[in-house]
């Protein structure tokens, strides 16, 4: 007997009930398409996209992935991004210079956001800031 998985609309729901956020975001998996070096030679576009995205508010946060051993790089990356479907999420994937380039390939999954936290401090007296 196989058993029934729970569909998308399911699960918000079920998240809403609990009193869980259920925002809606997608995460864009990135990862060289030939090796490290066409994706440093993109780099200074790539991040000037990234910034585009930020001030627009489209996306919500993004970095690269170490190795597993937490020691080096090679070249693989995450953004988490705002947008009203998995088609305009990938429309928006799509214009990195990265992947217009052939840089990087990617990948776009729906990730559903319930919980978790942001600490942010900010001292008035020297007007300075920490983000944990």
């Amino acid at each position: 007997m196989s058993e029934k998985t729970p569909t998308a609309k399911e699960i918000t729901e079920m998240s809403r009930a609990h009193g869980v956020l259920a925002k809606q975001l997608y995460v864009v998996f990135t990862r060289p398409a030939n090796g490290i070096e066409p994706v440093l030679a993109n780099i200074k576009d790539h991040l000037d996209f990234q910034m585009e995205l930020e001030r627009n508010g489209i996306m919500f946060a993004a970095g690269p992935n170490w190795t597993d051993d937490e020691q080096n790089w090679e070249g693989d990356g995450m953004v988490v991004i705002r947008a009203a479907s998995i088609a305009e999420a990938r429309e928006i994937a799509a214009r990195d210079p990265m992947h217009q380039r052939g840089a990087r390939t990617f990948t776009v999954r729906p990730w559903m956001v319930n919980e978790g936290s942001i600490r942010l401090r900010l001292d008035y007296s020297t007007g300075k800031f920490s983000l944990d």
